[in-house]
């Protein structure tokens, strides 16, 4: 929280050592600190919350994980080797300068801040301890090479409640990845499970899932090879121990032809289950270690209460769908989604979240109406039936969806393929759907 940090760089601390606190105050607490700003000053620390959410995943925003990074290695094949960490320039108004450390590789621009903005953003309004900054305002402006300005941030007053990210023991896990090679894997896969009923049916979760990674006429052998993965959960550690792997590797020489366990049995191991909780700001003491040795009780301080028709949190938004409009001069093509749109996926405890935008007004424009919850829902068929919501940014000309429950119970707990949704992002954006001609760069003509 604010107080805590900049009495401590009051105090002449050169590094402050906290217990948790956002991501983002890293940021506000020296921005407060050296522009001397009060809880009053809402906009200003809405600002640097933005600037701080830029900063908090280093290169994410410095080109690491561009969803364009090809784009950057045509025009500079060696630029993502090293790429630098990012650096705010953030003025006594809030407003900021993102860039990066000289001679460093990667590259800072619109795109690429833009992304990371939506990285693991669950709507507009994006609570902190401090300010509750408004993500539907701020806007981007490339203003040189490296440098993208940051403007346009509003804050409102902060809540009575903190968030409390919680974890407990939920028991113990393991698994087993059984490649598939060569001819009838679904009819493998069928056998492989009606052969394991009898020792999953012993724990309390187990998951089987198939992925057709195979191709036909493979001239290698990987590349002609499916994978069943197989995990188990249970609160007795033996359970998913021994007992669970030695029946696997005993079904060698009775099952389906080629079989083989993917390298040698895995120990189980524990796992957590996240869970927020809340607790009122006046129950959280922040207490200050000063230089000396000696200790300082801060106070929560809260601005004046401020009452606004824009306080409001909006609801989700649907995007508006087919307008009715007149039909395209030019039929469209059916490409990958990501031909045209940018995105950023990932988790917050048990959701998925998924950010992607369009590269100019029109093609913001087309996404917009285009991308609908449904539309995720059909691109996406995992997460077919979840409550998919949808939030607009244009400012950002970006759409924010939340995927509730596609992680299970979170990240510790998940027993997905990809436990953190990073990748949803562009599994999305490789989805072949009809995209107007005049957004392809062979239709601008």
């Amino acid at each position: 929280m604010l107080g805590g940090v900049v009495r401590a760089l009051e105090a002449g601390a050169d590094v402050v050592v906290t217990g948790r606190v956002t991501d983002a105050s890293l940021v506000v607490g020296p921005a407060a600190w050296h522009h001397g700003w009060s809880a009053d000053d809402l906009d200003a620390l809405a600002g640097a919350t933005v600037a701080g959410h830029v900063l908090e995943c280093g290169t994410q925003a410095t080109g690491g994980n561009f969803s364009f990074f090809t784009e950057l290695l045509d025009a500079d094949p060696g630029c993502l080797d090293h790429i630098g960490f990012p650096l705010a320039e953030i003025a006594a108004d809030g407003t900021a300068i993102i860039t990066k450390h000289p001679g460093t590789g990667g590259a800072v621009a619109v795109e690429t801040v833009t992304e990371q903005l939506l990285y693991e953003l669950t709507g507009s309004r994006y609570g902190g301890p401090d300010v509750v900054t408004r993500f539907d305002g701020p806007r981007l402006r490339q203003v040189a090479r490296d440098r993208v300005e940051v403007t346009g941030a509003r804050g409102l007053p902060p809540g009575e409640w903190l968030k409390v990210a919680t974890n407990r023991l939920g028991g113990f896990r393991n698994a087993m990845t059984l490649p598939l090679a060569g001819l009838d894997v679904d009819r493998k896969a069928d056998l492989l499970r009606r052969q394991l009923a009898p020792v999953l049916a012993d724990v309390a979760e187990a998951v089987v899932t198939l992925a057709r990674t195979d191709s036909p006429d493979a001239e290698a052998e990987e590349e002609a090879s499916a994978v069943l993965q197989v995990t188990v959960k249970d609160p007795d550690r033996n359970k998913v121990g021994k007992e669970f792997t030695v029946p696997v590797i005993e079904l060698a020489l009775a099952t389906v032809p080629g079989f083989f366990a993917a390298g040698a049995p895995p120990s189980p191991s524990a796992y957590g289950v996240y869970a927020p909780a809340w607790v009122r700001v006046d129950d959280v003491a922040q207490v200050v270690g000063l230089p000396d040795g000696g200790t300082e009780r801060v106070p929560s301080t809260r601005p004046q209460p401020v009452s606004t028709s824009e306080d409001e949190p909006p609801g989700p938004v649907e995007p508006a769908g087919d307008s009715g409009g007149p039909e395209p001069a030019r039929p469209p093509r059916r490409v990958p989604l990501g031909c045209v749109v940018g995105a950023r996926s990932g988790d917050k405890g048990g959701a998925a979240t998924l950010g992607v935008y369009g590269r100019s007004d029109e093609g913001y424009a087309w996404l917009s109406s285009f991308l609908t919850a449904e539309r995720v829902r059909e691109l996406l068929p995992e997460a077919s039936g979840l409550p998919v919501t949808c939030e607009l940014l244009p400012g950002f000309r970006a759409l924010i969806f939340q995927l509730p429950g596609l992680l299970g119970e979170g990240v510790a707990a998940s027993t997905r393929f990809d436990s953190q949704a990073k990748a949803v992002g562009e599994w999305l954006r490789s989805r072949l759907v009809d995209v107007p001609m005049s957004l392809l760069p062979e239709g601008r003509t």
